[in-house]
């Protein structure tokens, strides 16, 4: 087996897995919205990606909370995003945390381009392991759970 290079990968970037959305059913957990996140969970079944903003001063609210954490606001509102944004950091997930979710995958943060401060925990996918980076512009990209149960968000390189 080849020594691992500077991320700890032991395979050249061109041979790593190519990571894709789920296919087949969906056999990993069911996000279930409460009453702060529902204007969120509700957003993806939309294919919008909605966050929670204060309607005094204008303060981003995620993760979604009743109040807004600035001003202490009780009327932060869902407002629709375009969703693209920067990879601001990742990891790889090379085991099973989440009965099934089949690793490899990419656990990111992404950083949205149009609503400053807020950062998602998301996975990203259409990619190369191997050509993940920080920096790396994405999109969102919305997966319909069988049903109609829940929306997923991913995120994919952008162009």
């Amino acid at each position: 087996m080849p020594s691992p290079d500077a991320r700890g990968l032991h395979q050249p970037p061109e041979t790593l897995t190519w990571l894709a959305p789920p296919a087949g059913p969906w056999r990993g957990p069911i996000p279930v919205a409460d009453i702060d996140s529902a204007p969120f969970w509700d957003g993806l079944r939309r294919h919008e990606l909605a966050i929670l903003r204060c309607g005094e001063c204008r303060t981003w609210v995620h993760p979604p909370q009743a109040s807004c954490p600035r001003c202490l606001a009780l009327d932060p509102a869902p407002e629709p995003v375009d969703g693209r944004g920067t990879v601001y950091s990742f990891t790889v997930a090379n085991r099973e945390f989440a009965p099934g979710v089949t690793p490899p995958y990419v656990v990111a943060l992404v950083d949205l381009d149009a609503a400053d401060g807020v950062r998602l925990v998301t996975n990203l996918v259409n990619v190369a392991v191997g050509e993940v980076r920080i920096g790396m512009p994405v999109r969102p990209l919305f997966f319909d759970l069988d049903g109609g149960a829940a929306t997923l968000l991913y995120f994919e390189p952008a162009g």
